[in-house]
């Protein structure tokens, strides 16, 4: 991170600490506290007795001193949960008001910025967290998701945006991060340029993205930026806040308003000049022999060496988890984690013999890809949640696992409190939204279900409604499914593809 950010945005804490000890001793609400507080990647957590940081980490990419520097504030501040993010971002909670306080100076000085964590800014800066060593990408993005961080820091003070912007860069081949439907997505292609897309996003009324560009030089990606920063602060809503992300511009301007716009603000900053950039990409030297085989574990593009993938429950990592893995990986060149939209990691730049190591001290994490479900924190912690997204998660994974379903018997679903989207269970193979229902007995906690998402590059598309089922009643309506499931001998796909009213008959058995 460039360190004239981090001097830039250090003045800014004072008041950060003045806002934080007036929210704690009762003398400003805290929505009040929370319009402030997210703009430095903080928030108090319901209740208003703890509070939470977000570590703004570009591409979700950690190394060897950060990695120490996560470990050494968990263990000098007893930290005792730490979360990954679906913004590839590490989240410290049950923060006391002294303990965030000190730990945000601890991240300047590190050279971690938290500023535009939350609040209406550009946010973290997304990126395929296999970028670099995928095998089959089209190109390593990662430089350039980096350079756009950069460049996006340096907003903060100079803009004033409608509402958050999320930017994000896919190496070409799974669409991990939504590029196709974020505030902004840059495609790598075959033939080293990118696709831009643009104002789309999850949510209430959820937008697939505009595609403005093709062809887009590496070179150039900040004068799409910028153009981008343009039309949402010129056309974006400042009044009506559930209106102020930019995938209602699609409602405001039209598809080829969008792009006609984006055109003009373009053509003006190319005039202007002065974005273009020279990104160098990573060269990695290392190389590795011998042979790995599991099913965690992907080779690189790189011979001889490999990525190990690690998803916690939940995205909840224990508390000494990285102090063991930095153990192992200490004296291990070149290795670094990304943190994946999905809640988990991965450990690349490995060689065989440290693959094992590493598959060793991460054994405690999913095994099968039901396992790897996505949940947002939810409501127990969230001031806006309404559903309790973990506990729900955690009461599947109990209730499923005493079925010993094959792997793939059940998909990975993706859990959230509220509209928000927080776990993306809009494009979930099953996704499902916290709210209440009417019982004979009052309003219950309920989850609506969603089916059918994906966010696969040429086959995006949004789940559609399935059931509002009881919480209480989502562990058995995914055991019922899994028996279905099991008893054709299929995987969930291949079950879906083959009875799809079935699907939907079950889910009606407990909606």
């Amino acid at each position: 991170m460039a360190k004239n950010h981090v001097e830039e945005f250090r003045g800014d804490l004072k008041e950060f600490h003045e806002m934080t000890e007036k929210f704690y001793a009762g003398e400003v609400t805290v929505p009040q506290y929370k319009s402030f507080s997210g703009g430095f990647g903080s928030y108090a957590q319901r209740g208003g007795e703890r509070s939470m940081l977000r570590l703004r980490l570009t591409g979700g990419e950690i190394d060897r001193e950060d990695l120490q520097f996560i470990v050494d504030a968990i263990k000098r501040h007893r930290i005792d949960r730490v979360h990954l993010t679906t913004c590839q971002s590490v989240q410290f909670h049950d923060l006391t008001k002294e303990t965030v306080c000190q730990l945000i100076e601890e991240a300047f000085d590190h050279g971690i910025i938290t500023r535009g964590g939350g609040g209406d800014y550009p946010r973290n800066v997304m990126c395929s967290p296999l970028s670099g060593v995928e095998a089959g990408e089209c190109f390593d993005v990662m430089p350039y998701a980096k350079e756009a961080a950069d460049y996006a820091l340096g907003l903060i003070h100079t803009v004033k945006l409608p509402r958050k912007l999320k930017i994000c860069f896919e190496n070409g081949v799974r669409n991990d991060t939504h590029a196709t439907f974020r505030d902004m997505g840059f495609i790598a292609c075959k033939d080293g340029t990118f696709l831009v897309y643009v104002a789309g996003g999850l949510g209430s009324n959820p937008k697939m993205g505009v595609q403005v560009a093709e062809g887009v030089e590496p070179s150039r990606i900040l004068y799409y930026i910028r153009s981008m920063v343009d039309m949402f602060t010129e056309y974006g809503e400042y009044e009506k806040r559930a209106a102020s992300r930019s995938r209602y511009l699609q409602n405001t301007l039209g598809v080829d308003g969008i792009r006609n716009v984006f055109a003009e603000k373009l053509a003006h900053n190319l005039a202007q000049g002065g974005l273009d950039i020279q990104a160098a990409t990573e060269e990695i030297t290392k190389t590795g022999d011998g042979t790995i085989h599991d099913s965690r574990v992907i080779p690189q593009k790189q011979d001889g060496l490999y990525a190990v993938a690690y998803h916690p429950c939940g995205g909840n990592v224990s508390t000494d988890f990285f102090d063991r893995l930095l153990g192992v990986i200490r004296r291990m060149e070149a290795v670094r984690v990304r943190i994946t939209p999905d809640e988990g990691m991965y450990i690349i730049n490995l060689t065989a013999k440290e693959a094992k190591a590493v598959l060793q001290v991460t054994d405690d994490g999913a095994q099968t890809l039901f396992e790897r479900s996505v949940a947002c924190i939810g409501a127990a912690t969230c001031q806006v949640g309404i559903g309790k997204s973990q506990e729900l998660l955690a009461a599947c994974l109990n209730r499923v696992k005493q079925e010993n379903f094959a792997d793939g018997v059940l998909p990975q679903i993706h859990i959230s409190g509220c509209p928000s989207s927080c776990s993306a269970h809009q494009i979930g193979t099953i996704g499902m939204r916290g709210g209440k229902k009417p019982t004979p007995e009052g309003p219950k906690f309920s989850f609506a279900v969603y089916e059918g998402g994906c966010p696969a590059f040429g086959e995006e598309q949004f789940g559609t409604d399935l059931a509002n089922i009881l919480e209480e009643d989502i562990p058995e309506f995914l055991v019922t499914l899994g028996r279905a499931v099991a008893e054709k001998g299929m995987t969930y796909e291949q079950f879906r593809a083959n009875y799809p009213e079935r699907v939907r008959e079950i889910a009606g058995q407990f909606g």
